[in-house]
């Protein structure tokens, strides 16, 4: 009985060794002095102040986070709503058909979605740039959002909607002061997994994006195809330490939201017992 903990525990820590390893391997050598990944030299910041000194990646940075930014926000309250309208249906086999559809945008190849986008952006004569990778990130990005926020509606307690409307909650303070506070963990992980997913996307990107733009994804595909540059390094190094503080901003929020529900349930329990 000892032995299964033991060996799934190496297990666990030999998946993150292979899963980390290329990317310590990128961070180690983007602070060598020698100019390339086959001997460190020494010890240098030199590419990071060429990164930031290069007014072409930092425009291509912003406009990647600037798509992820709204696209995540304007597919989270799509997501959401989505989300709530489909638990609302009162048929079952209704509720299985919408998520099945949901589903299987969540499992088609980036290929494919990328290649109807052009298709589609085509056929409209809607030039590429811009506004066409923005509407796709928030295409595929709607699917992520919705499996997130779902299972915390699902676990809605009816009951608690009926007390809202007994004490003479109209249903707009319903949604917004019961619902919306409820499942607010789930539109927080709905927003930060899209946001996520838009941030590296290559794909679709790569299929939809036009006149002069393009995103850090495609950038990072250029130069490589170009050469070993250390500043790739310095870049990929940077953009891994924001997702890791992203990574923990949200569990902090997280847990500051488990805290405040928690503390809720206590103070509810309190008012009840001493009525």
């Amino acid at each position: 009985m000892m032995k299964k903990p033991r060996i799934s525990s190496l297990y666990l820590i030999l998946v993150f060794i292979i899963l980390y390893t290329p990317i310590f391997y990128l961070i180690y050598y983007s602070f060598n002095a020698g100019g390339n990944m086959n001997n460190f030299t020494g010890f240098t910041w030199e590419h990071y102040r060429t990164l930031f000194s290069d007014q072409r990646i930092l425009v291509i940075v912003l406009d990647t986070l600037l798509i992820a930014l709204l696209s995540s926000l304007v597919a989270t309250i799509v997501g959401t709503f989505g989300a709530l309208g489909i638990s609302g249906h009162k048929k079952a086999a209704t509720r299985s058909t919408l998520l099945t559809l949901n589903n299987v945008l969540m499992v088609s190849p980036d290929v494919i979605i990328g290649a109807s986008f052009l298709i589609l952006f085509t056929s409209l004569g809607i030039g590429l740039g811009f506004g066409s990778v923005l509407v796709s990130h928030i295409a595929f990005s709607i699917p992520i959002v919705v499996l997130m926020v779902l299972p915390k509606v699902n676990e809605l307690d009816p009951a608690l909607l009926n007390a809202a409307q007994d004490l003479g909650a109209s249903k707009a303070q319903t949604f917004w002061r019961v619902i919306i506070p409820y499942i607010t963990p789930g539109i927080l992980s709905g927003f930060f997994m899209a946001f996520t997913y838009s941030l590296d996307d290559f794909a679709v990107t790569f299929f939809v994006t036009g006149n002069g733009f393009t995103t850090l994804s495609l950038e990072i595909y250029s130069r490589a195809r170009q050469g070993i540059s250390l500043e790739i390094n310095a870049l990929s190094a940077v953009m891994f330490i924001f997702a890791l503080l992203l990574v923990v901003g949200y569990y902090f929020v997280n847990q500051y939201s488990r805290s405040r529900r928690q503390r809720q349930k206590r103070h509810e329990q309190a008012e009840v017992t001493l009525r």
